[in-house]
């Protein structure tokens, strides 16, 4: 099995992202959740919306100028995650 990259992003809204996995999955991703819970400074500053919407790519995974990254696995689970609709019968 390939492991997962992120092949595209783009800031959609908010601490919202639009991303492209190399399994060619797209999906928005909220990592609002992420950033305030988190308590580690790195996280903290890109609770500033400026800085969080100064996002690169670096072949592998979504960065920040701050030299904060996500592994693309954990946004693959997340974007599973927030896009799973459930169905109570």
């Amino acid at each position: 099995m390939e492991l997962i990259k992120i092949i595209a992003a783009k800031h959609i809204q908010d601490y919202t992202l639009q991303l492209t996995f190399s399994n060619q999955l797209e999906q928005k991703v909220d990592l609002k959740e992420k950033l305030f819970n988190d308590h580690r400074d790195i996280f903290k500053e890109l609770q500033d919306i400026h800085k969080f919407k100064e996002i690169y790519l670096d072949g592998w995974t979504v960065c920040w100028k701050n030299g904060a990254d996500l592994a693309p696995e954990f946004l693959y689970e997340l974007a599973v995650q927030q896009n799973t609709k459930t169905t109570i019968s």
